[in-house]
């Protein structure tokens, strides 16, 4: 009996010890979340871009300038002469004001202060760390910023809300050359 007890209890350890199979996973991942997001995207870009067209077309007293960087811009003071532009590790001091597109302010030049910026060592939004390596000493620009080089998705946590293009008027006041070392 007892020999009987052994081999029942060894089939059973036996047939209950086999391999056990993988899962399977519940769902494939295809990527339309992305592809959706994506998609988003263009139309709002789209949208921005029809407003801002509207905006230039409506303005016919300034001289627009798009730029390769995605943004547009006019000048309302020009330095003709051969000026310094900005360079990597430059100290550019500057004011600026935000809008948005129907110029009501989101923030004067009182509240965001001169600022010193160390030329892309520093963090500011992509549109104006372009904007400002398009100007010289004494110049005052006029920019069109649409969401994705301004604040972009989560706007600045404060004013600025998601997805909003702006427009900003920046006067800078002073470059002085990085000193080679």
């Amino acid at each position: 009996m007892k020999r009987l007890v052994y081999i029942l209890g060894f089939s059973i350890l036996a047939i209950s010890c086999e391999s056990p199979e993988a899962r399977r996973p519940i769902s494939n991942t295809s990527g339309s979340f992305i592809n959706a997001s994506a998609e988003r995207n263009i139309k709002l870009n789209d949208i921005e871009h029809q407003r801002i067209e509207q905006i230039i077309e409506a303005d016919t007293s300034n001289t627009y300038i798009a730029s390769e960087n995605g943004f547009w811009y006019y000048y309302n003071t020009k330095i003709e002469d051969d000026s310094v532009q900005p360079q990597f590790g430059d100290i550019v001091n500057f004011n600026y004001n935000v809008k948005d597109l129907n110029d009501r302010v989101i923030y004067t030049e009182d509240e965001l202060k001169t600022r010193n910026y160390a030329m892309d060592q520093q963090e500011l939004f992509s549109g104006l760390r372009e904007g400002l390596k398009l100007m010289k000493a004494g110049e005052t620009v006029t920019f069109l910023f649409p969401s994705q080089k301004a604040y972009g998705y989560y706007g600045d946590e404060h004013k600025i809300g998601t997805n909003i293009p702006i427009k900003c008027e920046v006067i800078v006041h002073k470059i002085t050359q990085k000193q080679n070392q």
